[in-house]
Parts: C-alpha cells; structure tokens; sequence
C-alpha cells in the first residue's frame, strides 16, 4: 500500500476538502472525459449542456460547504490548487447570469446553476456517503454521458468503478501497484520493516517517495506544504470580521493572538501558554478555511489546522527546530495518514469527526513525536493515543457551516497531539492497544454510528443550536 505525502496534503481552498476541492476535481475530470475517446459517442452527437445532481451528504450539507460553487467554478476549467479565491465569486456570477460555462478547450455548455444543479436529499449513490451525478445532454435533453463520482475525504476523488476496484484491492493485501521498498499496510508492518531495517519512518517514507521523485523535487514539495500551511497560518492571524454563511461567527484568532504577543512581552505568568498558541494557530487556520481560503488537506479541511498548528508550536518551543525537522515531520504524519486512509477513513461524512479531527491529530503527534527524537514505537504510541481520545466524535456542524464547532475542534485536536507525543515519548514505547486496534475501533464505530451525526447536520449540535 502506497500513499504519497502529497495525496495526503494537498493544496486547496476551503471549506471542505469533501464537498469543495472533490467536487470541483470531479467536475474537471468530467470536462476531461467529455473531450476523450473514453466513451461510446453517437454519431453526429454534440454535447450541449451538462447536469448535475449531489447525493448523500454533498445534499444535505452542500450548501453550508459551497459545494454548489466548487462545482459551478469547477465546470469552468478551475482547479482547486490554482483558483484564485478572490475571483471565485465572480466566477460563479458569470455563470449564473449567461447560463454558461466556458472550460478553455471546450466549446462552452448550457449549464443553468438553478436548474441544471440538483441537491438530491431523497436518493443515496450506494458507494460512499458523498456521491454526485453528471451528465453530458444534447440539444434536446437526451443523456449522452454520465458519470458517479465519490468525493471519498481529504479531496480524493473516485468514480463508482474505480471505488469498487479500490475495494477489491484492499481484500489483497500483497497488490502493490507502485513497487516500493516499504510498502506498509499497517503499523504493524510499519514497525517491522523499521526494526529490520534500522530507518526511522520518516526514512522510510522517503525511501519510498523517492522512487517516484528524486530528493530535491521532494524536499522541495515539502517545503511548498509548510510554505502554504505557514502563510495560512499568518492570513488567519491577521485578518478579522464576520465568517461567510449566516451564524454571523466572528473571527477569533487575531484578537487572541494580540493578547498572547502582549503577554509574551510582558513576561506574565500564564501556565497554559503553550496551550494558546496552539490554540490560535489551529483557529487561525480554520478561520481561513472557513473563509474559502487557500488551506493544504491535513487529511482534510475540516481538520486542516491541527497539523500546521502542532508544527508551529515546534519552531516555537523547540530550539533545534529546522526545516529537515519539518520535513521529517510531515514525512512520518503522511505515514500514519496513509494507514489510516487504507484501514479506515478520513472521511466525516462516512465514520464522523473522528476521521478528521482523529485523524489529524494521530498524524501531528506522531510527526511531533519523531522530530522530539522518539523511536518508531513511541511514534506509533503517540498516535494512537491521540487518535483513541477522539474514538466516537460526531460530525455534526451547525448550518453545514465548517464554523461550529469545527473551529475550536481543532485546536483542542492540536492540543491532545502535543499531549499524546509528550506522553509517548516520556515512555518506552509499549503499550496496551495497537495503533492498529485503535484505527479498527475508529472504522467500526464509524459503521455503527447513526447517519445523522456524519456530516449531514441532521443530529447532535446542528439540530440542538438555535441558527442566529
């Protein structure tokens, strides 16, 4: 089994990674498609519009998450990694006033937002909790094309054949489709190959990355994932005001961070200080994301501050710290997302929060944990201490909004990574539950969970929080 670091993170925009960056890299794979030779094509058939319908949970919360507008500005040749946030409403302005989009390389379609964009809340697609529908029509309406995709977490996208071929894949362990010299499937194999092999995971990691790029491009990468991690950081610092979408929820983070500079100055005494610059710089960043602004996944938007957070307490508390530090850093969160990702998921809309926040923070402890100079076991420990902590947590957000409580989610996750690495690295690196265990417990008490409190905002605070 082989993830990439950068399909773990990936540069984006907010709000979600399920419902924003996966339906907008569905709509540019359909644009795609719609110019190949992969489908049966009539003869003398032009295709004239395009319809979308959005199922699941991209129906029941997709308007809260923008997932009308990540497929709106998707369907103009947008891509989640290069839109400019600034243009994206005048983007999808033009659309719905011309009743067109305009892809470059395309001959430009009918495609009327009010019409043409359908939020399906009675029909379920039967592969994942976030499916969507679209189809080519002619002149007159008549169906040329369709496609299901599945916006599966973390802004991976699937269509329904490739889902099932996923699927049969992970029956068998042994398929490799990218020979790698560690190719880790659990913590188990993970900790193994370590021990015979004498490398951290973080070595590993690159060992195995390295067969696809060689060391420049990827320390390179790495340092672009920081470089955006970091700037979001300092926007989330800097910026005020109203969050978009209705709560009226303000902007938190420069305030708080004003008042911990002053402190950091005065040299008060305050026992939780690093606590709330954790805090802050968690919030900073979901602020941002929250704002539809540029994030990196960490797996995912929703959980995209607790790893950036963690990292910049790092620089901030560690004297050592230094950019190979970052760099391994991430390299051993990839790992244990990657094993997440396989086992389980990280999708809220298909085992809850638990899956993202949980997820987040398993990763950020066990990337703190190895630059703090842990073994691979006491890296394992901390991530699953973390990810223990979270076992059960809802998705459940107020208005479909990535507001409450997803914000201060986050910096509570960043705050239990930085407990759970400490913890880990103090000890010998046994413990009672595998990691492995843990991310089971997660996948099956996902399976259990009640619909309602996995991403639909038909449960827990979203039902039980008066809307302002």
């Amino acid at each position: 089994m082989f993830l990439s670091v950068f399909d773990v993170f990936k540069i984006g925009i907010g709000p979600s990674s399920s419902h924003t960056m996966g339906p907008m890299t569905a709509a540019n794979r359909f644009l795609d498609l719609v110019l190949s030779d992969e489908w049966p094509r009539p003869a003398g058939a032009v295709v004239h519009g395009l319809k979308v319908s959005l199922h699941g949970s991209l129906a029941f919360t997709g308007i809260g998450h923008g997932t009308d507008r990540a497929v709106i500005i998707g369907l103009t040749g947008e891509q989640p990694k290069s839109v400019d946030p600034d243009r994206m409403d005048a983007i999808v302005a033009e659309v719905e006033k011309t009743g067109r989009v305009m892809p470059p390389g395309h001959r430009g379609y009918a495609f009327q937002p009010k019409t043409d964009l359908i939020f399906d809340k009675q029909q379920s697609l039967p592969g994942h909790a976030n499916g969507m529908r679209i189809s080519a029509v002619d002149q007159d309406g008549r169906i040329l094309l369709t496609r299901i995709y599945y916006s599966i977490g973390g802004g991976f996208v699937v269509t329904d054949s490739e889902l099932e071929a996923m699927r049969t894949v992970a029956k068998k362990p042994a398929a490799q489709s990218l020979k790698v010299p560690y190719p880790f499937a659990s913590a188990r194999d993970m900790l193994a190959m370590a021990a015979s092999s004498g490398l951290t995971i973080a070595q590993m990691k690159r060992a195995n990355e390295e067969v696809m790029m060689d060391r420049a491009s990827l320390d390179a990468g790495l340092d672009d994932l920081w470089q955006a991690m970091r700037s979001c950081i300092d926007r989330g610092l800097r910026e005020e005001g109203i969050l978009p979408g209705g709560l009226k929820v303000k902007r938190r983070a420069k305030a708080i961070h004003d008042k911990l500079q002053e402190e950091w100055r005065s040299n008060r005494l305050n026992p939780v200080l690093a606590n709330d610059w954790l805090s802050v710089y968690a919030m900073a960043v979901n602020e941002e994301n929250a704002a539809g602004g540029r994030v990196v996944t960490a797996p995912t938007n929703g959980a995209a501050g607790v790893i950036p957070a963690t990292i910049r307490y790092y620089q901030h508390f560690h004297p050592d710290a230094d950019e190979n530090g970052i760099r391994d850093y991430l390299l051993t969160a990839a790992a244990i997302g990657g094993i997440i990702k396989h086992n389980a998921s990280i999708s809220g809309a298909e085992v809850g929060c638990q899956g993202e926040v949980g997820s987040a923070a398993a990763m950020a402890a066990a990337g703190l944990a190895a630059v703090m100079g842990g073994t691979p076991e006491q890296i394992e420990n901390a991530a699953e201490i973390a990810l223990e902590h979270h076992l059960g947590m809802t998705c459940d957000p107020v208005a479909g909004l990535v507001q409450v409580p997803c914000i201060e989610r986050n910096a509570l996750g960043a705050v239990k990574a930085v407990t759970a690495a400490s913890l880990a690295v103090k000890g010998d690196g046994s413990h009672f539950v595998p990691l492995d265990a843990c991310i089971e417990t997660m996948r099956q008490t996902g399976n259990d969970m009640s619909d309602k409190y996995k991403e639909t905002s038909t449960g827990g605070l979203a039902v039980n929080v008066v809307e302002c």
